[in-house]
């Protein structure tokens, strides 16, 4: 990791770059007297500028949302860049050397060595760019316009064109004065029988860019039928490119996401270009991979976690682009923002509608989204026989948990009374209250949601102790010799107490060294593992482990006699709904407690959701009671 910015550096950064020359990069400014510029505020939308800029002081504050600060602060908060990345760029734009410190270290080689492939890349674009005008690239100029692409919707994405030669590129960027091996590093060029040949040749070119704005790759399309390459052919992994850290398009739509808290996710170059024609300023794409965690990264720094943002995908309708979303889906609770879905009509991209149908089509597709978990929890309920009551209960414990990740609390509550009717139950308040209790749940949490669709549990997955500590085991205790006799039946007999073990929490286990083969169990992949592969699942346990004293404990309890004549269903039931319902008697005086401690001069909605919780958590410990393991 590079060392800390020299302090004289950032201020000579900081003198040498005009914070009007900046600011006047992103909007326009008049003279607001007294030697000040004015001009509107480019962080909330207004319509008289309050925005003002001190050319003489190096800053900026805006009266109308308090934003303010020097050159670099502004670059931060509008290019969303951190404090180092801003002064690494405005040195560069002012010619300055930065000097960096803390322990010695020197990055000027690895710093030189990108300045160096993002200039390569730079020239390249630009190489490919003119490429386009040639008698040669017709069949990548017919290739945009069949789609309804101009030359000004190439000129404004950087669409180009790679020649058919062998070295063409290579040839040029040696003229710039790069070295073959700055060519191969860059991954503009391959290496050849006779030296570097280009990676690219005969298609058409889009730069990727970084958020910067800085070419960092390109994703080059198939044109002819004697190229036996892949149809999309991206930029290999390079120190400048990593394909799960870009986001096409994310130079153009930055501004327009942040300031509407709102991203469009798209599957290629041309959807992007497609929607951002038809006025859908905020379309992104990823680039020859699934839409993953640094993906989500770069999007929450624009969104900047605002509870009113939302980030929509498109995908096609069939199967496949059904499975796409639902793996997005799985990325959901990553966000802080709301997240929807829009299907395409007929398996159409936004490229084919727009070109079907034209730009308000594509306009429309967006406006008709649907919110995620809505699509998530239709495509879990149809799997269900919702003809019977044991098919409607087994639906209900799947979406439930759903519903109750659901962020806004009013969408929460609508969703839950929509999900009884997807169901057909007809007591919808049930359904409300259950689902309104697994979000309180996940509250207590840490927000991280549901862990898995059982039913209610009184104690959720938390952090597990790393070792057993606290007050030594008292196998006289009820409590301790329960959890000391479900976790033997996990390990030497999961199949008996599969899957319900699994939707246990570590701290429903009240001794901290059975918390922790708890949390080594679930960490190893859960009990259900090891209902095929008893000896391997045992041998996963313990290598998983956090230290020698939970393996010790892990081995102890796998080979300890269980206490019972007989080992089957009916004792494992018994372990597992006294161990539940022990922790849930414990929620039910916590919860006791809290309403004590309210007073007569409460919150009424407050007061109301406190008994609505005692009373759902009332009825659950008394179906456990009545009903045993029937009601895990």
């Amino acid at each position: 990791m590079a060392g800390r910015i020299n302090d004289d550096d950032v201020k000579a950064v900081r003198d040498a770059v005009p914070i009007d020359a900046v600011v006047s990069e992103y909007l326009q400014l008049r003279n607001a007297g007294g030697g000040n510029l004015k001009g509107l505020c480019p962080f909330h939308d207004e319509k008289s500028p309050s925005f003002q800029v001190s050319p003489s002081k190096g800053l900026f504050h805006c009266f109308g949302c308090q934003e303010g600060g020097d050159t670099i602060a502004f670059v931060m908060k509008i290019d969303h860049l951190s404090f180092s990345e801003t002064v690494e760029r405005l040195a560069a734009t002012a010619g300055i050397t930065l000097r960096y410190e803390e322990g010695g270290y020197n990055p000027t080689h690895q710093r030189g060595e990108r300045i160096r492939l993002v200039e390569a890349h730079k020239a390249a674009a630009q190489f490919y760019v003119e490429q386009l005008d040639g008698a040669e690239a017709e069949i990548g100029r017919k290739f945009l316009a069949e789609r309804g692409f101009d030359q000004g919707a190439a000129q404004h994405f950087g669409v180009g064109y790679s020649p058919a030669g062998w070295d063409h590129l290579t040839r040029f960027l040696r003229g710039k004065g790069f070295s073959d091996k700055e060519l191969l590093l860059s991954g503009l060029s391959q290496e050849g029988r006779r030296g570097p040949i280009d990676r690219f040749r005969g298609r058409l070119m889009w730069p990727i860019r970084d958020i910067t704005g800085e070419v960092v790759g390109f994703g080059a399309r198939k044109l002819r039928d004697d190229d036996n390459g892949p149809k999309y052919l991206n930029t290999p992994e390079t120190a400048i490119y990593k394909k799960s850290q870009v986001l096409y398009g994310i130079d153009l739509a930055k501004k327009e996401i942040a300031r509407t808290s709102t991203a469009v996710v798209v599957e290629g170059y041309t959807d992007v270009m497609a929607c951002h024609l038809a006025g859908v300023t905020t379309a992104i794409a990823t680039c020859g991979t699934a839409f993953g965690g640094d993906h989500i990264k770069i999007l929450r720094r624009l969104l900047m976690d605002n509870a009113t943002a939302e980030v929509i995908f498109t995908f096609d309708g069939d199967a496949a682009g059904q499975k796409a979303a639902l793996r997005a889906f799985e990325d959901d609770q990553k966000f802080a923002a709301e997240t929807s879905i829009a299907i395409t009509p007929g398996g159409m991209d936004p490229c084919e509608l727009r070109l079907a149908e034209g730009d308000p089509a594509v306009q429309k597709l967006v406006e008709s989204r649907t919110p995620l978990f809505e699509f998530a929890i239709r495509q879990m309920v149809v799997r269900h026989n919702l003809e019977t009551p044991a098919g409607r209960a087994a639906a209900l414990d799947e979406a439930a948990p759903i519903v109750a990740g659901i962020k806004n609390v009013a969408i929460q509550h609508e969703s839950a009374v929509q999900l009884a009717g997807i169901l057909g139950i007809l007591d919808t308040q049930f359904v409300v209250k259950r689902v309104s209790q697994l979000a309180r749940w996940a509250r207590e949490r840490g927000g991280r949601g549901p862990a898995a669709p059982q039913q209610p549990r009184a104690y959720d997955a938390q952090p597990a102790p790393q070792a057993p500590a606290g007050p030594a085991l008292n196998l006289r205790s009820p409590a301790h010799r329960t959890e000391r006799e479900l976790l033997k039946l996990a390990l030497q007999h999961p199949e008996l107490v599969s899957p319900a073990f699994d939707a246990y929490g570590a701290d429903e286990f009240t001794a901290p060294p059975y918390a922790a083969v708890r949390q080594t169990i679930m960490e190893a992949g859960g009990a259900e593992q090891g209902t095929q592969d008893t000896p391997g699942y045992l041998a996963r346990v313990r290598d998983t482990a956090p230290n020698d004293t939970v393996r010790a404990l892990v081995t102890e309890l796998a080979v300890e006699a269980v206490h019972s004549r007989t080992v089957d269903e009916t004792y494992a039931g018994m372990q597992l709904v006294q161990v539940r319902l022990r922790a849930v008697d414990r929620r039910i005086r916590d919860v006791q407690g809290t309403l004590a401690r309210l007073g007569q001069h409460a919150d009424p909605e407050h007061v109301s959701a406190v008994q609505n919780e005692l009373w759902v958590l009332q009825q659950y410990a008394q179906s456990l009671r009545n009903q045993g393991a029937d009601a895990l």
